[in-house]
């Protein structure tokens, strides 16, 4: 049997959506971009939504829009995809490390804290996997000058004690690329409270124009624009922003299906030498990934295992420190990071999406009861080429 990692769940139907956008002869950011990021606000409870073209330049118009640059610091994550850093670094300004917590592998508050300087300027907290992040209690263990910009990439759907991303810090950020829970291949989503901010951010997504296409046309003459300040190219199309609305609508009911199969993979894999990440009480994750960790650096013979059987296991993290860029930078405290580390090396993601069918998923679980288990209890393994990873 063949499972991939993804299989998305966009039909014949989105099709038609995009042929109405382009007999509409407007196919930039117009009114279909308007109508999502409406749904946005309505979705989250906030005041301002920019729908953006990923995560990553959705998040580099918002340092840019908060005027953070060279000089300035942003807290991260060790344990994450490595934009949330390279964004910072894309600004001018500084990523800071810090390790993550070892059972729900979210940022480690007090480690935050202990991190701070005169020159911090953000912090960005990351929602890994679909679990939020405290950001109440962020928020307590931080000046109120520092910005808290939430890494929601894998968190559209998820909640804390009730509450979405978005409604107790500066901004948060979403992603719709092609694996996400709602997806249009390639995009995302500012969301934010702050006026100031959002009213920066119009502009920053868009090089720093004062005017939007639609907007310099307005009236049906050409308006003149300016550029006051540094901006990027941001900003979503409608072409792209249309495959969405449904999806929104929708996400609630699809979280109750990747929940029943998390929890499926959760009973099966219980007391075996495979982890996963503790789920807190009080929070409802987006079950955007379903990731495990295979000790004894015995990770890289476990997805070997499971892709020569025709399974779509894949690593999603390693710990960004890890890797070249930030492990051959003389400011990156190597050494720092111990769980991020020992979790990025024994890390690997198994399949998991609303349409994944249970006896794909048994087939799965069979493959790791069957040919992996066993030997990860055993020492015996060199015929399986584990002594040689």
């Amino acid at each position: 049997m063949k499972v991939p990692f993804y299989r998305h769940s966009l039909d014949a139907g989105s099709a038609t959506l995009v042929a109405d956008v382009i007999e509409s002869g407007f196919l930039t950011s117009g009114k279909r971009c308007a109508r999502v990021e409406e749904q946005l606000r309505a979705f989250f409870g906030v005041s301002h939504a920019k729908l953006t073209s990923s995560w990553t330049q959705g998040a580099v118009a918002t340092l840019l829009a908060l005027g953070i640059g060279p000089g300035d610091e942003v807290i991260v994550p060790a344990m994450t995809f490595v934009a949330t850093a390279n964004v910072v670094k894309q600004v001018g300004a500084r990523p800071v490390f810090v390790d993550v917590d070892p059972l729900t592998l979210l940022i480690d508050i007090a480690l935050v804290k202990a991190a701070v300087t005169p020159r911090t300027k953000a912090v960005i907290p990351v929602h890994l996997y679909g679990q939020l992040v405290d950001i109440a209690a962020l928020r307590a263990a931080l000046r109120p000058d520092i910005r808290i910009i939430e890494d929601a990439a894998h968190c559209f759907e998820g909640r804390r004690g009730g509450r979405r991303p978005g409604t107790g810090s500066d901004a948060a950020i979403f992603s719709f690329y092609a694996t996400k829970n709602v997806t249009c291949g390639e995009g995302g989503a500012v969301i934010t409270n702050d006026a100031e901010l959002a009213a920066s951010l119009n502009e920053t997504v868009l090089h720093g124009m004062s005017a939007t296409a639609a907007q310099r046309f307005s009236g049906g003459r050409y308006q003149h624009w300016d550029v006051a300040r540094l901006g990027t190219k941001a900003n979503l199309p409608d072409i792209l922003a249309v495959l969405l609305e449904g999806q929104i609508e929708t996400v609630d009911d699809r979280l109750e299906r990747r929940e029943a199969l998390s929890r499926r993979y959760e009973d099966a894999l219980a007391d075996t030498p495979i982890s996963f990440p503790v789920m807190e009480l009080g929070s409802a994750s987006a079950r955007h990934l379903f990731p495990i960790h295979v000790p004894d650096g015995r990770r890289d013979w476990v997805m070997r295992t499971l892709n020569d059987q025709g399974i779509g296991a894949t690593v999603n993290y390693r710990a960004v420190t890890e890797l070249s860029l930030y492990r051959n930078d003389a400011l990156v405290s190597q050494g720092s990071f111990p769980v991020s580390r020992e979790w990025g090396e024994g890390t690997l993601s198994l399949p998991l999406f609303p349409t994944l069918q249970e006896e794909e998923q048994d087939y799965v679980l069979n493959v790791l009861r069957y040919q992996v288990l066993p030997f990860l209890d055993s020492s015996a393994t060199d015929e399986r080429g584990v002594a040689a990873l």
